[in-house]
């Protein structure tokens, strides 16, 4: 069995909550803190999500919108049944089913 750990953000939802809706609102609170983004890395930090995230941002997130990284950050995992490997069919009839040569026979009767 393997398992599979991935993460849900919940950023825009928690800004949201909070009466939050422009991406520009958060922009100067973030500078305030010491984080300097550039508009277009604010819109994606709260519209998608993000792979990576310095703990800096994360602490000045949490501290704008008085949450905890729990509230921004919700981890999945997931348990996954490995798939049984299947085996090629080894039957003669499979076996025997290869392309033949062709024969070239030319007309040079003229």
């Amino acid at each position: 069995m393997t398992r599979s750990v991935g993460y849900r953000w919940h950023l825009r939802q928690v800004m949201a909550a909070r009466g939050m809706f422009a991406t520009t609102e958060l922009g100067p609170l973030l500078a305030e803190r010491g984080v300097a983004l550039s508009r277009e890395q604010v819109y994606r930090l709260v519209v998608g999500t993000p792979e990576r995230l310095n703990l800096t941002t994360l602490a000045a997130l949490c501290d704008i919108l008085a949450v905890t990284p729990a509230d921004l950050v919700e981890v999945t995992v997931e348990s996954r049944r490995a798939a049984k490997a299947v085996s090629a069919p080894t039957t003669a009839a499979v076996r025997d089913l290869r392309p033949r040569r062709a024969r070239i026979v030319r007309d040079d009767k003229a």
